[in-house]
């Protein structure tokens, strides 16, 4: 029999920094979650990913046992790294804050493909292609 799902939490952390000051340890305190249990878990999982944004999705059962889904780091982490810069633009679509060239996207999309929406490399290059273009960041042929 499946165990009981009590709910989802989902959190953004820096791989293998998770600790139990805020916002992790408010955020799974409430659910009654093992919070050292899941930091230990969690910087195990992500040292390959170190100091980098990491979406978590973690699956709390009744029983106050979890699980947990690492996804890759935002588009816009991996936009902005390309790109060399600490942040997009302040005006998107009025003053280009950097650049990126269509290879760069490509790579980019390569790793986020699992957790975009598209069917194939050219979709998902777009999606990343408007994300650049949202943050003020120009996409060079």
């Amino acid at each position: 029999m499946p165990k009981e799902i009590a709910g989802y939490v989902k959190l953004q952390i820096k791989g293998g920094q998770a600790n139990p000051a805020p916002p992790v340890g408010p955020a799974l305190g409430q659910r009654g979650i093992n919070i050292m249990e899941f930091c230990k878990a969690f910087n195990a999982k992500t040292k390959a990913l170190m100091g980098k944004p990491v979406p978590v999705v973690i699956t709390v059962y009744k029983d106050k046992k979890f699980d947990f889904i690492i996804k890759s780091p935002p588009a816009s982490h991996f936009i902005r790294e390309a790109a060399k810069l600490q942040s997009g633009s302040k005006e998107p679509g009025r003053v280009i804050a950097g650049s990126i060239t269509l290879k760069q996207a490509e790579k980019i999309a390569q790793e986020k493909m699992k957790d975009l929406n598209a069917h194939d490399l050219e979709e998902a290059t777009k999606i990343i292609c408007g994300s650049a273009r949202s943050m003020g960041i120009e996409v060079k042929k």
